[in-house]
């Protein structure tokens, strides 16, 4: 047996051909003390027996060639876990066979083959050692065995040679060495020890014969398992008789259906049950021309197809598929616009621009009576609830909803569909969305356009392309339907994270709405309206009186949370209601209004700080305002200059490229306009310059900061004073020009909830601020800009720092 786990060859034969009996034993081979072992995995030798054993372990290879050079003596154990690489005596069988080495081979593999004697059964008492060759202390085993003129033992024999010859008769394979045993073997030990190793017992089987040492009861255990396999034998041979019988029924059956199928051709009677339901799921349906003249195509070939083909199957599900689809069935539009706009503000807050798309959407299909649906993407980042939005459009117009999820769609089959050849082809995703949406007018979601990919398989978005291309969906072709189907009706709505992994052809098909994400106030009123009533619910505290105000869950927000959307914010509220939940359970007391000095015992220690103006008492320090991918918030620039050769300029902050330039820009200018700063040119040539943002762990790019840093570095160099809780953004030109930039409405927020009471914004960002809703803006003075004279004019104040450090 070999290391690799896999006995390449084991083959049991006689000693004596002739049917001899010699089972002689020399005891001064045999050291009973300490004899040599092979563990085998598989592998039962008995007395009398001769075995091929293909050795590849190094202990069991050196037993072998100690025996044939020394002429000792081995022992040939089984183990009773074969997988076991290197065995321990509870691994071992507790019996086993003493062998004489006839003869080893060397194998090309590094294997050898060794044909071993069984002389004698041992029973192993202790395993003495397993390095560098398996030794172990054992005792012979003195096998009972009765006498030739044993009538009982004789009848007994003869039942086994009855059990064999019927077992040889029906499996008709690998007899003759068997036969040849029966009609040669006189020797009762001999004939039960052979047909023990040649029968096709498994070895766990030939081990449970071999520890029966009464030879008697050795042979009444193996007619036992003779007998087994004989029935096991019949029963197969019965199963095999069966199935050529069946087979032999099922050609005829076909044979006959086909026949009657061309009679009921002939006779026009070939209408059926299921015809009559295929048509009957027709009846109410309008369908083209085409689409009715391949139903008509199929339905035929289904009449003539017997019931046991397999294409009648494939027939018959296709036709399912196909009158299952909502042939002109379409919901009826609600277009009072009122209760449109009802439903959207009912189940999202803010989001003004999708609202008033939809409506815009109804009025114009409300003035012309008909119109092709728009395709719209919702992009965004997640939590803002682009994927709920879908269901509350379908709802404001009164039509079915419908979702499928293309995240990680890297096969075209899956939007196209598989062609009706292929064994268990379907239709795409399209098509069985609107099988499920009973309707040919749904709402339909494209979850996670951005997330799909390409392979080998095709390009899944290029197939989206005739999908929501208003000009070509009238004739969407799914190649399991194998005809057209007009998807004009169809509101597609995509929603995506990333528009930048998008197929520029995809993204130019749909209009994109951006959904940037909610501010701290949109946030407040999403948490009141729509969070809190359904965290109550679905912890079971509807009825309980507890609340939680409006300046609590600004401090959740705040303090607890960082993300564009709410979702973060709905576990946040699920938490706190967990444990209301379990005081409420326990009869304990609870705040029946949570207060903000409250949330420490509901959410444990604040995860994140709040924005807060750090005042204007040092030079250099300027408040700018950034737009992250979770809101708006504020970004301190600091400035210093140290003495040098005035050639390094220092940026420190974990700052991106474009701010860097942004830096640059920002101190040439300062340079240029030095006479109307009053710097003398010294300074320049006498210091080194050094910006830097705080936090440094978070990356920082843009260019929104230009004015920023030119208020920063006009204040350290004049020393002057920044006016007190003022905030900037805005980018900036060699030339002076301050420039607009974007995220106007959260940056203006960020300013607000700091404490910051006056902005600069650039004078073209007027008319974002404009689509501000007045009651954000409430509190901030906001002041607009066209170059950075004015802005210093405005941010810087005439008086000096205190301990104003001298460099001219």
């Amino acid at each position: 047996m070999s290391d690799n786990k896999k006995i390449v060859s084991t083959t049991i034969m006689p000693l004596f051909p002739e049917g001899g009996s010699d089972f002689s034993f020399d005891s001064a081979k045999c050291n009973v003390e300490a004899l040599p072992l092979i563990p085998t995995r598989d592998v039962c030798l008995f007395p009398g027996m001769t075995c091929n054993i293909t050795v590849g372990r190094q202990f069991s290879a050196k037993v072998a060639t100690d025996a044939e050079k020394n002429h000792n003596y081995i022992g040939v154990i089984m183990q009773s876990r074969s997988s076991v690489e290197q065995p321990e005596a509870d691994d071992l069988h507790p019996y086993g066979c003493v062998a004489e080495v006839v003869k080893r081979l060397e194998m090309p593999d590094g294997t050898c083959s060794v044909i071993v004697m069984g002389r004698r059964i041992f029973k192993l008492e202790s395993l003495l050692g397993t390095d560098p060759i398996y030794l172990g202390q054992v005792s012979l085993v003195e096998e009972i065995v009765p006498r030739r003129t044993d009538r009982e033992m004789r009848a007994l024999i003869q039942t086994i040679k009855d059990y064999v010859n019927d077992l040889i008769s029906i499996v008709d394979n690998g007899h003759a060495e068997v036969q040849f045993g029966l009609n040669n073997f006189k020797e009762y030990n001999f004939l039960v020890n052979f047909l023990s190793s040649t029968l096709p017992f498994t070895p766990e089987i030939r081990q449970t014969l071999l520890e029966k040492f009464d030879l008697k009861e050795r042979a009444e255990t193996l007619a036992r398992y003779v007998s087994r396999e004989l029935e096991f034998a019949r029963v197969r041979a019965n199963v095999v008789e069966k199935t050529q019988y069946n087979l032999s029924r099922m050609q005829k059956e076909h044979f006959l259906h086909t026949q009657i199928s061309m009679i009921q051709e002939e006779l026009g009677e070939g209408s059926t049950k299921e015809v009559d339901r295929l048509r009957r799921k027709l009846n109410y349906k309008t369908l083209p021309y085409q689409a009715r003249e391949t139903f008509e195509r199929e339905l035929a070939k289904l009449q003539r197809l017997p019931d046991q083909s397999p294409e009648y199957g494939m027939v018959l599900t296709y036709l399912n598929t196909f009158t299952d689809l909502p042939w002109g069935l379409h919901s009826t539009d609600n277009l009072r616009l009122d209760r449109a706009k009802r439903i959207l503000d009912r189940d999202h807050y803010g989001l003004d621009k999708v609202k008033e798309r939809i409506l815009e959407h109804l009025a114009v299909l409300k003035m012309r009576g008909d119109m092709k649906s728009p395709i719209l993407c919702l992009y965004g980042p997640p939590g803002v609830g682009k994927t709920s939005l879908g269901k509350s459009i379908a709802d404001a117009l009164n039509r079915r909803y419908v979702r499928v999820s293309l995240g990680g769609l890297h096969d075209e089959s899956e939007i196209r569909g598989h062609r009706k050849t292929y064994v268990g082809a379907m239709p795409g995703r399209i098509i069985s969305g609107l099988i499920k949406g009973l309707s040919d007018n749904p709402v339909f979601v494209l979850d996670e356009i951005d997330k799909i990919s390409n392979d080998f398989h095709g390009d899944p978005a290029s197939a989206l392309l005739e999908v929501l291309d208003p000009e070509q969906n009238t004739t969407f072709h799914d190649n399991y339907l194998d005809v057209d189907y007009d998807l004009s009706k169809v509101m597609f709505i995509a929603t995506a994270n990333d528009l930048g992994a998008i197929a520029p052809p995809l993204r130019d098909r749909m209009e994109i709405i951006d959904l940037s994400g909610y501010v701290l106030e949109e946030k407040v009123e999403i948490g009141v309206r729509h969070l809190l009533p359904k965290q109550k619910n679905e912890n079971g505290l509807k009825e309980v009186k507890f609340n939680i105000p409006r300046k609590t869950m600004a401090a959740i927000v705040e303090q607890y949370t960082r993300e564009s959307g709410v979702r973060l914010l709905d576990k946040r509220i699920a938490k706190i209601m967990r444990k209301v939940a379990v005081r409420v359970a326990n009869g304990e007391e609870f705040p029946a209004s949570l207060k903000p000095e409250h949330l420490i015992d509901f959410l444990g220690a604040p995860e994140h700080d709040p924005d807060q103006y750090e005042g204007n008492e040092y030079a250099g320090v300027v408040t700018g305002l950034a737009w992250t991918s979770v809101g708006g918030c504020t970004l301190m620039v600091e400035s210093a200059l140290t003495k040098g050769k005035g050639e390094k300029l220092t940026l420190t902050g974990n700052l991106g490229d474009v701010m860097k330039e942004s830096a640059m820009i920002a101190l040439q200018w300062i340079r240029a306009n030095a006479d109307y700063l009053e710097i003398p040119e010294d300074v320049f040539n006498n210091y080194n310059v050094h910006i830097h943002c705080p936090e440094g762990a978070i990356p920082k790019d843009g260019p929104s900061a230009g004015i920023t840093m030119v208020t920063s570095l006009a204040s350290t160099f004049t020393q002057r004073k920044v006016r007190a809780r003022i905030a900037m953004t805005g980018e900036i030109t060699l030339r002076g020009r301050v420039l607009p930039i974007g995220g106007v409405k959260e940056k203006l927020l960020a300013a607000k909830r700091a404490g910051i009471t006056d902005l600069l914004f650039c004078i073209d960002n007027k008319k974002d601020v404009d689509e501000i809703k007045p009651d954000y803006r409430q509190g901030v003075n906001i002041h607009y800009v066209r170059d950075l004279k004015e802005v210093l004019e405005f941010a810087l104040l005439p008086e000096k720092v205190k301990n104003p450090k001298k460099f001219y």
